[in-house]
């Protein structure tokens, strides 16, 4: 089953001379466990897996599983082209993970029949649990959705698409499939800033979603987690207006700053964990300068 609570997906830190900053990792996932997350999702889209080489993925995997100390579940992603991303699911396991986020396939699109093939490639490499990753080239139908119950190691699917109908859909036909892992399979919003759309996923039975904002604004993120699930009304409606909205609104300026307004969220914060890595470019100064007012405007709301 999918981890429950609040998930973070932790940023990978780099130094001035472009190495991976390990000691800035630790110090920034002892941070993100403070938060109480469900489990930590390391080398993922947040964590700049497209920038690692084969050797920092291992070292920040392993990193992460040795810091963690069995506190929390460590998933690691997992991506690229067939070969590859199989190769990166066993250096995974070998380092210790407990399960894996299968990220799209690198830029080749293909029928969902042929990405149901890509997920039983690379869960055919490792017995870790799987969550496949619907976005961008990367989509099923109902069909292959319940098709992958048959995959005893894939345990699930986080929606990075954000058709909320055809989610549903998906989400239908596996737990009206009759088969025997079909309650217990689970589903996960995994869209940039998925707080913005956590009711909406939430009243199609999807509870659960990834936060970015846990990991450079952790107080903002547990209390509109705790709100969503509290059925608040109010105090959700305050953070979207106050922090989520404009977060948003600056995220979509700039493509990659989903990933740079976090990284310089996370400075803004007191934790310096460098740059992003190209294609991604960091926030010009009155981008960071605008983030900072809606950082202090959505611990406001949150006080």
């Amino acid at each position: 089953m999918l981890p429950d609570g609040l998930l973070s997906f932790p940023l990978t830190p780099f130094t001035a001379g472009d190495r991976v900053d390990l000691a800035a990792y630790r110090e920034h996932l002892e941070q993100q466990l403070a938060g109480g997350p469900g489990a930590l999702f390391v080398a993922c889209g947040t964590g700049e897996f497209g920038a690692l080489s084969p050797a920092e993925y291992r070292e920040v995997v392993r990193a992460a599983v040795e810091t963690v100390a069995g506190r929390v579940p460590v998933f690691a992603g997992a991506g690229g082209g067939p070969a590859v991303a199989r190769e990166f699911a066993v250096a995974a396991a070998e380092n210790g993970a407990d399960g894996l986020l299968l990220l799209p396939p690198y830029l080749v699109t293909g029928p969902p029949a042929g990405y149901l093939g890509y997920v039983e490639h690379v869960a055919a490499g490792t017995d870790l649990p799987l969550i496949v990753y619907q976005r961008a080239n990367a989509r099923l139908t109902s069909a292959t959705a319940v098709a992958l119950l048959d995959l005893p190691t894939v345990i699930g699917i986080k929606d990075g698409i954000g058709d909320v109908d055809a989610f549903l859909r998906i989400v239908t036909a596996v737990r009206a499939s009759g088969h025997p892992r079909a309650e217990a399979f689970g589903f996960l919003n995994g869209l940039p800033t998925a707080e913005l759309s956590a009711q909406a996923y939430r009243a199609i039975g999807v509870p659960s979603y990834s936060s970015a904002v846990f990991c450079f604004a952790p107080r903002i993120a547990l209390a509109f987690h705790a709100a969503v699930h509290a059925d608040d009304t109010a105090t959700t409606r305050r953070l979207i207006a106050e922090f989520y909205a404009p977060f948003a609104e600056l995220r979509d300026e700039v493509p990659g700053y989903a990933v740079a307004l976090v990284k310089a969220g996370a400075r803004l914060g007191g934790l310096d964990l460098g740059g992003v890595r190209p294609p991604l470019l960091d926030p010009t100064g009155p981008h960071v300068a605008r983030l900072a007012e809606i950082l202090d405007n959505g611990h406001k709301a949150v006080a």
